[in-house]
């Protein structure tokens, strides 16, 4: 590729990856998560200049840094990561065999160091915008409004999240989000006089049927019960349950839909009551989101595939605002929030080239 003025170095890369991953950010973890944020504003600042800003928020520091002039490119990612502190002297920071292991390498610290050496590569960095946010992975709800606002801002948004399983890009999201469903009934002792009770497990076990009845596969929508709670002794019927509901959909029509059925969820049982919290939080990114941006990378590495895939990311918030996002262009690996997470080492090169190349055509068109 001819936008490059220097080398993408792997071992530069990896420096900066044992760095991130050496410092843990699990979500909601304000101190860890605002060591991480200084460690992330110190890499991008010593590989690409000027200044990274801490921008605060309740759910941590968001970073930001611009290359100057015109913004047209928006590069996304987070610091957080799903591991409770202590992950790492459990398992630490290694590279063997061709691949790197760590908590957080794959999602997303690698497409991170990924993003930012491929925009050092880069002789004019003008026009580019790096934003790293505190709470991806559980809801974005503090950095949401700040993304949109620079995605609007830049015109086009390149996601570092990691590549789909075989390799390749994220064309297409669904947009997901989670429901609480909290029953209420009325204890009574369960020996001496159970009916004098209002059960809220039988309950909850009527509803669990009611929302699972509500997924539609063949068109993508799928409502997974995911954690239930009840009771409190064995002798007691229980006054409360709880149910935990995970929703995926591909269409803004599905979305409503579902929100639509949960809300008008009733009891079974007399007496028995209802309350339901939640919503489709992060709506469908649909292929034609993706699609002038992907053929761009096409052009760049021929043969690149594309995958449309039911995890969300920040990128269902872009492509809903009509913003062009291409997703997946961070590292390619896998075991997303899981013990054997990796990434691969011999594509951090090629990847950091494709974002560069990216960036410059975006720049170009």
């Amino acid at each position: 590729m001819k936008h490059k003025s220097v080398d993408v170095s792997v071992d530069a890369m990896l420096d900066d990856l044992r760095t991130l991953v050496e410092t843990e950010s699990p979500s909601r973890d304000v101190d860890a998560l605002a060591a991480s944020a200084k460690a992330v504003a110190a890499v991008i600042e010593s590989r690409l200049g000027g200044r990274a800003r801490l921008v605060e928020s309740a759910a941590g520091p968001h970073v930001h840094w611009s290359g100057g002039g015109d913004p047209k490119v928006l590069i996304l990612g987070h610091h957080d990561t799903v591991f409770p502190l202590g992950t790492l002297a459990r398992r630490p920071f290694e590279v063997e065999a061709g691949h790197a292991t760590g908590p957080g390498v794959f999602d997303m610290l690698g497409g991170l160091v990924q993003a930012v050496h491929g925009v050092a590569s880069l002789a004019d960095r003008s026009g580019v915008e790096i934003l790293v946010t505190a709470d991806e992975e559980v809801g974005s709800h503090a950095s949401r409004a700040l993304i949109e606002e620079r995605a609007l801002a830049c015109g086009a948004v390149l996601v570092a999240e990691g590549a789909a399983d075989d390799g390749g890009l994220k064309t297409a999201r669904k947009g997901c989000g989670t429901f609480q469903v909290s029953l209420t009934g009325r204890a009574s002792h369960a020996g001496l006089e159970p009916a004098a009770g209002v059960n809220a497990l039988v309950e909850a076990a009527h509803q669990v049927l009611d929302i699972a009845a509500l997924s539609r596969p063949d068109i993508g929508t799928t409502v997974t019960p995911t954690v239930a709670s009840a009771g409190t002794l064995d002798n007691v019927v229980p006054a409360e349950a709880t149910i935990v509901v995970d929703v995926r959909v591909e269409s803004a029509d599905e979305k409503d839909r579902i929100e639509s059925a949960f809300a008008a969820l009733t009891p079974h049982l007399d007496e028995a009551k209802i309350a339901v919290r939640g919503s489709v939080g992060r709506p469908p990114m649909p292929e034609s989101a993706s699609a002038e941006l992907f053929a761009m990378a096409q052009q760049l590495a021929p043969g690149l595939r594309g995958k449309a895939v039911g995890g969300g990311s920040d990128g269902n918030f872009t492509a809903a605002l009509g913003v062009p996002t291409l997703d997946g262009l961070g590292a390619v690996g896998g075991g997303a929030h899981a013990d054997h997470e990796y990434l691969v080492v011999a594509a951090m090169t090629e990847r950091a080239d494709l974002i560069a190349g990216l960036v410059q055509a975006i720049r170009d068109k």
